[in-house]
């Protein structure tokens, strides 16, 4: 596994629960393509701005093998930030519509 594909796969859990998020929270529902949107830059932001915590892509693999736990903390942090940004998100939309 390279640091490229736990990127990836990161990108790809945010997208994911920020899709989930919405369609179980139908409030929080920017269709399909605009839950995408948020579940990427919310996953690439939260992974940037905390991965100085040692659970970047390279730092999973900095043994030679995969350290796991580290992996699933750097999933982890990819989905709650993509949840953070739809949330976020909406609460912009609000504001731009005049509190709708």
């Amino acid at each position: 596994m390279t640091a490229t594909l736990i990127a990836l796969i990161s990108i790809t859990i945010g997208i994911i629960a920020a899709n989930i998020f919405a369609k179980l929270n139908t409030k929080y529902q920017f269709g399909f393509t605009g839950n995408t949107i948020a579940g990427v830059f919310g996953s690439i932001f939260f992974i940037k701005a905390f991965s100085r915590l040692g659970f970047d892509p390279f730092s999973i693999l900095k043994t030679g093998t995969v350290n796991y736990m580290l992996l699933l903390i750097n999933l982890l942090v990819s989905a709650f930030g993509a949840i953070l940004f739809v949330l976020l998100l909406k609460k912009i939309s609000i504001k731009m519509n005049g509190g709708k």
